[in-house]
């Protein structure tokens, strides 16, 4: 299965069954699959951390550290949490297999296992994890702050940027654990809009989210932004030529605000409001709010 011819795909397969381990290690080795074994969940944890697979496969049933335990494991380790993971156990009733893909598996196949529907389905799986490294791969190039998380608020993949913003912003992994993990999960559960933003609160210096959109996986990408000088209301002021007020109120314009709300925001009147606005829109060539928010937005989304 290897496409490049170098290097063949590494498995990890978990199973405290010795023939079942002999069977599927035969039918990788003759596929030409590099294979590593496990017998247990902590094992197999130690083990990925040391050679990261490409894919695992995994018993739901084990001593100690069971299946989906340690496929929860994985999924929040950030340098393991890209892996797919294929279940492969005797438990056949639909709750067992719902809970192996709430879990973060891939795929689910029942016991006793057919080598060429095990291959099969490792080689679609396999596909799209290396479609998907390369589509990070190419994010990682564009020197913008994106990250993934999912419906959690747990982040999983970011770029070098979106580290290095973090790492300015004093945001520890503790301080992405415990405060803005929790606001990107309340946030989520409201079913934001592409280009939807969120204000990060308790947090060493001022950062926000924007919305790219959500992945096939179910994952949302989100793009981290700096809420001090250079962006918002300071950027649209710098880039537009406008009054610093006159910024602010397009900044909120384009977030989808009323006069009124403006208003109360900014601590002026809607009519003051209004008169901003009818000052902003000849700067702007444009005739409109909707105009005048569709300008501010192209400024405000390529950074």
């Amino acid at each position: 299965m290897s496409e490049n011819g170098t290097r063949q795909d590494l498995v990890l397969v978990v199973d405290d069954s010795p023939d079942a381990l002999s069977l599927i290690n035969d039918t990788l080795e003759g596929a030409g699959l590099d294979v590593l074994v496990a017998l247990e969940g902590r094992q197999a944890l130690s083990i990925a951390r040391r050679m990261r697979p490409d894919i695992i496969l995994l018993d739901a049933m084990m001593p100690h550290m069971n299946g989906f335990d340690t496929c929860k494991a994985l999924k929040q380790d950030p340098d393991l949490c890209a892996i797919p993971v294929i279940f492969m156990t005797g438990l056949t009733e639909t709750e067992d297999v719902v809970r192996g893909l709430e879990a973060g598996g891939v795929d689910y196949l029942t016991k006793p296992i057919t080598p060429a529907e095990l291959l099969a389905r490792m080689r679609v799986h396999l596909s799209n994890a290396r479609m998907t490294q390369n589509a990070y791969s190419a994010l990682d190039t564009t020197g913008q702050h994106l990250v993934t998380v999912n419906a959690q608020g747990r982040m999983g993949w970011a770029t070098p940027q979106a580290h290095a913003l973090l790492a300015r912003a004093d945001v520890d992994e503790q301080r992405v654990r415990e405060r803005l993990e929790p606001q990107l999960a309340q946030w989520l559960q409201h079913e934001p809009a592409p280009n939807d933003r969120l204000s990060l609160r308790d947090l060493p210096q001022p950062l926000a989210v924007r919305l790219i959109g959500r992945q096939e996986n179910g994952d949302y990408l989100l793009k981290l932004l700096d809420e001090q000088e250079g962006s918002g209301a300071s950027l649209l002021q710098s880039r537009l030529g406008l009054t610093p007020r006159a910024a602010e109120v397009l900044y909120w314009i384009a977030n989808g605000k009323t006069n009124k709300e403006i208003g109360e925001i900014l601590g002026m009147s809607p009519r003051t409001v209004n008169k901003h606005l009818e000052l902003i829109y000849p700067d702007l060539g444009v005739e409109n709010r909707t105009a005048a928010a569709g300008v501010a937005l192209r400024i405000l989304v390529q950074e």
